[in-house]
C-alpha cells in the first residue's frame, strides 16, 4: 500500500498496489465518513477489485500519523 497526500487540495490517494493509468475502470463517489465532513471515492479495475481510494479533506478523515507517512505531492 501506498499513500500519498497533496496539501494544496486536503486529498489523499491510497492505492493498494501499482495501479497503471486507466486501470481504474469504476468509481464508487460519494461514501461520506461520519460526522458528514470529508469524502471517500472507491476505484476498482475491470475485474471489480478495489485498487485504490482518493480521501478528501484528508487532514480531518486521516490521523495525523497516517498523513506524516504519506509521500507529499
Amino acid at each position: 500500500m501506498k499513500i500519498r497526500y497533496d496539501s494544496e487540495v486536503d486529498a489523499a490517494y491510497l492505492a493498494l498496489g501499482d495501479i497503471a493509468d486507466g486501470e481504474a475502470v469504476v468509481q464508487i463517489p460519494e461514501l461520506y465518513p461520519p460526522g458528514g465532513r470529508g469524502e471517500i471515492i472507491l476505484d476498482f479495475d475491470a475485474q471489480g477489485h478495489v485498487i485504490g481510494m482518493e480521501i478528501l479533506a484528508a487532514s480531518v478523515v486521516l490521523r495525523p500519523e497516517v498523513l506524516d507517512k504519506a509521500v507529499r505531492i
